[in-house]
């Protein structure tokens, strides 16, 4: 089964945990095991699973990104000025692989799916959500 969460972002770089949106989709589905693919269209944004207890951890990714590739010194910038938003989301990657147990996402107490926005604001990101069952019930 496939769904497309759609998502808004509200500044240049953020994360938006979407933990409660494939959550959604893995209970529509209603498979007890399997894998669920979580996939963000679009050359400047990711996907990170992350602690998302605490909001400062999400705003400390950004930072760390922001810090380690600045804004305005990459040669891509001379075409549309997000050189740093490719480099960033080349390093995060555009998807996770979580596994699915017993009906849930197998992630721990902590852990939370994130869209990394490096090219905001947008008005959409289209993230792919496959869910892949061991088996047919």
């Amino acid at each position: 089964m496939r769904r497309i969460i759609e998502v808004a972002t509200h500044e240049r770089e953020e994360l938006v945990d979407i933990t409660p949106q494939v959550e959604g989709v893995v209970r529509e589905c209603g498979a007890p095991d399997g894998l669920v693919s979580v996939y963000v269209q679009g050359a400047t944004a990711g996907i990170m699973i992350q602690e998302n207890w605490d909001d400062s951890v999400p705003r400390d990714v950004v930072r760390l990104l922001r810090d380690t590739i600045p804004r305005g010194v990459w040669e891509h910038d001379a075409q549309d000025g997000n050189g740093d938003s490719h480099l960033k989301s080349g390093l995060v990657g555009p998807s996770e692989t979580i596994p699915l147990i017993d009906g849930r996402l197998g992630l721990s107490t902590w852990q939370g799916l994130f869209l990394c926005e490096f090219d905001g604001p947008r008005h959409r990101r289209s993230v792919v959500c496959t869910v892949l069952p061991d088996r047919l019930e």
